[in-house]
């Protein structure tokens, strides 16, 4: 009875680090979000229970709700991949709205004019060097 106790509650700290880690953030970051110490934020990771107020500000920081820390599941997060996966990879339908080679020449002129202006004011600081 009792590991069936311990296996149903919540590690919230673990649920933090978790969402913390698959938004790709370094505890670093967080710390200084919050403005506390990395090491107050590992601490925090380690705790099972964590107040209301610190949750909501850490839920603030990494993007969800509060309620979406104590409801995480990594089952449900795989579980959406693969279905989001799944529908796309079954109906691909993508319909691109411009023509990419378009795009990249039109990069490549308003490059090619960035670098035609870059020389001409070199000349002119040539021309301007000389006559001094």
């Amino acid at each position: 009875m009792e590991n069936a106790t311990k296996t149903t509650r919540t590690h919230l700290g673990r649920k933090i680090s978790r969402i913390r880690e698959l938004r790709g953030m370094k505890q670093d970051a967080l710390a200084a979000e919050l403005g506390i110490s990395q090491q107050a934020v590992s601490k925090l990771e380690q705790s099972e229970e964590i107040e209301d107020s610190t949750l909501e500000k850490v839920a603030k920081v990494l993007g969800v709700s509060a309620e979406g820390i104590r409801s995480f599941s990594e089952e449900t997060v795989f579980n959406i991949i693969g279905n989001t996966y799944h529908d796309q990879s079954t109906s691909l339908n993508f319909q691109c709205t411009f023509n990419p080679l378009e795009k990249l020449m039109e990069a490549l002129e308003a490059n090619k004019e960035l670098y035609e202006r870059l020389l001409a004011s070199e000349r002119e600081k040539v021309e301007i060097l000389k006559g001094k």
